[in-house]
Parts: structure tokens; sequence; C-alpha cells
């Protein structure tokens, strides 16, 4: 019964975790650009309004007789469409539409025949630059709409005056903003794809952090369950044997004893349950009794039959009465340090120390970082595994670089923990 359960729970948390990656993705394509990326669109976007703006309004004034404080509003419209197109696409497009529309009708007839029309060169260039903004930064279909209005309201224009030849700037400008518009096209899907990859590797590296932190939290669970069994079985065997040890407690007193063989057994069953439930599907059961601080020699030793640098510092008393909880904790600190330094520290000498005193173990291993130095990060979860250990036994951990540029893991257990005492 608790299998199916946590079964079904399990598979509650997998949809609702498919369900927020979906949220997350969403979120993320609404934008098809970077917020840094987005700012150099803005500021390079108003680099160009100004220019442009500074060279429009003074062309058609002189080459095209437009009244002066009409160009001045039409030019700002036309200009500023690409920038306000980073945020408001759909006013951008109506924003330059408009001013395609209405300043080639505000140019004098005669002015026209001699310069280009519909389309004068500083519009062209704001009409490519407006499609390109907007395709790079919401996709090809509003470029292409854009595009396609833009085209348009050149038509509309030379079909208003037929008298204005129109032909030649129509046709330069239409391929010229559609050959950009290709580009465009091509260069923000590949942007996108870049960006997609990058969010898709930090989506990986983040579950996979995740996924190993979870089975490092199951592996500390299945290790306690082997302490806390082992002593539970010993109360077991006790109170079912106190009626034949001591043969002359009352019947009061058996009776208590019975009970609690028999809550023994049932705590026991029920902690066989849970570890069914930690242990994954390709997981076997581990059939090696827990290592202690008595196994790091031989860790040591195994450590430096792979040609690693090792030296050992061993200064204990008995270690035979701390709990089993912190013998456990302290072989794991020291084996996951020596796997730390030999990852991201490789040929670096390496020295282990444990000691002991009437507070507590203390565990110290020290590399020096010889080839490189240590990449191992506060935020690991190699390192978030031995806080928790850590914590579990109430000691403390300190883990960090040193002065000389190595790395240092330095951890405290206690004699007696506040679980163990309670």
């Amino acid at each position: 019964m608790t299998q199916m359960k946590a079964a079904r729970f399990d598979k509650r948390e997998k949809k609702r975790a498919k369900r927020d990656a979906k949220k997350r993705d969403t979120s993320a394509r609404r934008s098809a650009l970077p917020r840094n990326r987005r700012t150099i669109m803005i500021v390079i976007l108003s680099a160009i309004a100004i220019a442009l703006y500074s060279v429009m309004v003074p062309v058609h004034v002189a080459l095209y007789a437009s009244s002066v404080p009409i160009m001045m509003l039409l030019a700002a419209v036309a200009v500023t469409a690409a920038l306000v197109g980073v945020r408001y696409p759909n006013l951008a497009i109506i924003m330059f539409t408009v001013a395609a529309v209405l300043i080639p009708l505000t140019i004098s007839r005669d002015a026209a025949v001699h310069a280009p029309w519909p389309w004068s060169v500083p519009m062209l260039i704001s009409f490519a630059v407006t499609v390109a903004a907007l395709t790079f930064q919401h996709g090809w279909r509003r470029g292409l709409i854009m595009f396609a209005l833009g085209t348009g309201s050149g038509l509309i224009a030379s079909i208003m005056l037929p008298t204005v030849p129109s032909a030649n700037s129509l046709i330069v400008t239409t391929s010229v903003v559609g050959g950009i518009y290709l580009i465009a096209v091509l260069l923000a899907g590949r942007l996108r794809l870049g960006d997609e990859l990058t969010r898709q590797r930090a989506h990986t590296a983040e579950e996979q952090a995740r996924r190993e932190l979870v089975e490092e939290r199951t592996r500390i669970a299945r290790e306690l369950h082997d302490v806390v069994a082992h002593s539970m079985s010993v109360i077991q065997v006790q109170a079912s044997t106190a009626r034949y040890r001591l043969p002359d407690l009352p019947a009061d007193a058996l009776s208590e004893f019975d009970d609690l063989a028999a809550t023994a057994r049932s705590s026991l069953t029920e902690m066989r349950r849970l570890l069914g439930v930690l242990r994954t599907e390709d997981q076997s059961a581990e059939l090696t009794p827990q290592q202690g601080i008595d196994d790091i020699p031989a860790l040591v030793d195994s450590i430096r039959r792979a040609g690693v640098d090792v030296g050992l510092e061993l200064v204990t008393a008995d270690v035979s009465s701390a709990p089993a909880g912190v013998q456990i904790a302290a072989f794991r600190i020291v084996q996951e340090a020596l796997s730390n330094a030999v990852r991201h520290a490789p040929g670096s000498r390496i020295t282990v120390s444990v000691r002991t005193d009437d507070a507590a173990i203390r565990l110290r291993v020290h590399n020096n970082a010889a080839t490189r130095e240590i990449a191992a990060q506060p935020s690991g979860h190699g390192l978030r595994g031995m806080r928790e250990r850590v914590a579990l036994v109430d000691g403390t951990l300190e883990a960090g670089p040193d002065a000389d540029g190595g790395w240092t893991v330095a951890a405290a257990l206690p004699w007696n923990s506040k679980q163990e005492s309670a």
C-alpha cells in the first residue's frame, strides 16, 4: 500500500514538473531575444533613429519641398517605429504604415519627378531597419506583415498620384527591403536556435543537479535506515527475550516487554517498506556493511593505488563509542572531499587529517591545487550533500579556497548529536 501511494505521488509530481517546464518554455519564447541583447538593440536603434531623423527632414524639405512642421512630425513617427517595435510591435507597424502613406502625399509633384518617389533614400533605410528590427525581436510573421504593409503603402501612393513616375523606386525598395528581410529571418532563426540550446543546457544541468541531490539524500536515508533498523532489532530481541533472561519479572512488566517487542517489529516492517520506496528500480540492496572512521585508511589506500599523492594523519582515540550516524557521515565526507580533489585538482597533493578530542571528531581534507585552481563551487551537489550529513549530526562544515590557492574541507562531528541524545 505504501509503495502504491508513493508511485501515484511520483506520477503526479512528474506531471506537475512537465507542466511547469512547459510554462517556463512558453514564457521564454515570449521574448525572442535575451534582455541584454534587447538593451543593445535599443541603443543601436536609438542611434539609427537620431541619424535618420537628422537626414530625413532636411532632404525632404530641400528636395521634395515638404512642409517643415508636417515633415518633422511624420519623420519622427517613421524613424522611431523600429525603436517602439522592441516592446510594442503592433503599434510600430501602425506608426510606420501611416507615415509611409502620408509622407509621399506631402511631396510636391514637380519635385517628385526629379527625385526617387514614393520612397526617398532615408525612408527606404527606415523601412529596412523597421522590418529587420521586428523580425529579430518578434519573429518572421511580424516582419512579413511590416514588409507587406510598407510595400502596399508605396503602391497606394503611386495609385493616388499616377502621373508621378514610381516604378523604379518601388522595384528598388521592394528588392532591397525584401533581401534584408530574408537575411534577418535567417539570422534571427540562428539566434533563437542558439538561445534555445542555451536554455536547454541550463535546464538539463539544473535537472541533473536536482536529480543528483535527490539521489544523495536517498542514499543518506538508506544509510540511516540501516543504523536505526539495527538499533530497533536490538530492542526487539531484548524485549522478546526478557521473559527468559529475567524470570522473576512480574506479569505487568512482561506484558510491557511483549508490547515493546511487537511495536519494534511493526516499526521494522514499516521501515523496510520505506526503504523499498526509496530504492529505485535499478538499485539492489547493498550487502556490504556501512563504512565508518576505521575504514578511512583503506579509502586513502585505494586513492593512492590510483596514482594520487595522498597523505593521512590519523590521530584518534577509540571511536567505537561514536554513534553509527557520525561514523557514516565521517567516512562519506572524507570520500566526497577526496573525489572533489581528484576531479577538480588532478595532480595536486592531498592531505587527509582525522583527529578527535573530547568534543568532536575533526576531519580535514586539503589539496594544494598544484596543476590548476580547484573548480569546486559551494553550490555543488557534493558539498550540499556534505552539509546535509553534517547538519544531521549537529556538526559544522567549512569548505572553501585557502590563501595558498588550495582547497580545504573541514568538518567537526560531535560525539553525541541532539538526535542521538533525544
